[in-house]
C-alpha cells in the first residue's frame, strides 16, 4: 500500500515516485518543536478505508483490525509493523520510528463504514500493528471518535496497547461497555528497567503500564495483559519471568498471556542490527534460534508458556485461552432475563 491508495482525491500510479509520495494534495507534513515531539515528523493523510481484513494466512484470533496510525514512535526495536513502513517506501528502521503517518479522517471513516448494511458488526481489534495510544494520540485525539463510533453502532472491539493515554478514554470505553463487548489489553513483556531502557526506548516504563493495569480494576474493569515479547537470553531468565508475572498479578490483571519474540522480515534486520551493537555474544545464537523463520522453536515456545501458566497459578491469576471471555457487570446494568433479546452489558476481555 502506498500514498496514493492512503489518500482520497490523489492521482493513481503503480508505483509513484519518492517525491510524489508526499504531495501536498495527498499529504500535509508536520513537526512540532516540543520535547515529547522532537526529531517526529507526522504525515496527515486522508485516508480512504479504515477496516482492514487480517490475511487469512495470519495467527491472529480475529478478522477485521482499526489502525489510526502507520509508524510508532515507541520505538520498539522488535516491532513486527516495521515491514509496512516500506510499502510506503518509508524506512523500516529509523524512519518507522520518527515518521508517523495519521490517518486524520479515522473516526469518521469508521463511522461510515459501521453504518453500511454490508457490515455485519464483527469484531474489530486496534493496537495489533501498532500502538493507538502512542505519543501523537495526545496530540491528534484520534481515539475518542472511533470509540464514538463503534459505540453507536454497537460493534464490538478489543483494544491492546503499551501507552498510559486509554485512561483519559475510560469514560467513552464504560459507555460502549453498556452497549457491546469490550476487551482491554496491556503489554508488559518483562519488568526489567535496564531491556526496557533499549529494547522499547519511546514507551512507558513497565511499571506505568502496570498502573493503567491497577487503574482500570481499581475501576472495576478487566484487563488482561499480553506479556510480549519474552526476549530470548534477555528477559526469560527464571527470575526474571517470576518478578514479571508477579507484578502483573499485584497489578490486578484478569490474566495473562506470554508471546515468545518472533522477528519478522522488516523487524528481523533491525533487531540483529541492535542486538550487534548490545549484545555481539548474543547474535549466532539468535541466528540459530530463529534459523527456520520468523518464529522461535516450538519447544522453546512451549517451555516459556508452561511455566509462565505456572507462575500464574502460583500468584492466583489465570491463562487467557482463544474464545474465553471474562466479564463484568457494568454497574446499574440488569442482565437481561433468558431469552430476551437485548444487546451484552458487560465490559468483555477477548
Amino acid at each position: 500500500m502506498r500514498w496514493d491508495n492512503l489518500a482520497e482525491n490523489t492521482a493513481q500510479s503503480a508505483k509513484p515516485e519518492p517525491g510524489a509520495l508526499f504531495a501536498a494534495d495527498a499529504v500535509t507534513t508536520r513537526t512540532f518543536d516540543t520535547p515529547e515531539f522532537r526529531g517526529i515528523t507526522f504525515h496527515e493523510v486522508r485516508a480512504r478505508s479504515i477496516v482492514n481484513r487480517v490475511p487469512g494466512a495470519s495467527r491472529m484470533p480475529f478478522e477485521w483490525t482499526v489502525n489510526p496510525y502507520r509508524g510508532c514512535s515507541h520505538a520498539c526495536v522488535y516491532c513486527f509493523a516495521r515491514k509496512t513502513h516500506s510499502y510506503l517506501d518509508l524506512d523500516t528502521g529509523l524512519g518507522f520510528d520518527s515518521q508517523i503517518v495519521v490517518k486524520i479522517n479515522a473516526g469518521e471513516l469508521l463511522n461510515r463504514h459501521l453504518a453500511s448494511p454490508r457490515w455485519q458488526g464483527a469484531h474489530i481489534a486496534m493496537g495489533t500493528n501498532v500502538d493507538c495510544y502512542q505519543r501523537a494520540e495526545g496530540r491528534y485525539r484520534l481515539m475518542p471518535g472511533i470509540i464514538e463510533a463503534l459505540r453507536d453502532h454497537a460493534n464490538p472491539f478489543s483494544i491492546l496497547t503499551k501507552g498510559t493515554l486509554i485512561l483519559r478514554d475510560l469514560d467513552l470505553l464504560r459507555q460502549a461497555a453498556e452497549v457491546t463487548e469490550v476487551g482491554i489489553s496491556v503489554s508488559v513483556g518483562f519488568t526489567d528497567r535496564e531491556l526496557w531502557r533499549t529494547v522499547e526506548p519511546g514507551t512507558p516504563s513497565p511499571e506505568r503500564r502496570l498502573d493503567v493495569v491497577r487503574a482500570l480494576a481499581g475501576q472495576g474493569i478487566d484487563c488482561s495483559v499480553l506479556m510480549a515479547p519474552v526476549v530470548p537470553f534477555l528477559g526469560d531468565g527464571p527470575e526474571q519471568l517470576r518478578a514479571t508475572v508477579q507484578a502483573i498479578a499485584a497489578a490486578g490483571a484478569a490474566s495473562v498471556t506470554p508471546l515468545v519474540l518472533h522477528l519478522r522480515p522488516g523487524a528481523r534486520e533491525w533487531y540483529m542490527q541492535w542486538l550487534g551493537r548490545h549484545h555481539p555474544h548474543l547474535v549466532r545464537r539468535y541466528e540459530r534460534m530463529y534459523a527456520d523463520g520468523a518464529y522461535a522453536p516450538t519447544w522453546y515456545q512451549r517451555r516459556i508458556t508452561r511455566r509462565v501458566h505456572e507462575l500464574a497459578a502460583e500468584f492466583g491469576i489465570g491463562p487467557a485461552h482463544r474464545g474465553e471471555s471474562r466479564r463484568i457487570a457494568v454497574p446499574g446494568r440488569t442482565p437481561a432475563p433468558e431469552g430476551e433479546d437485548r444487546r451484552p452489558t458487560q465490559l468483555t476481555l477477548l
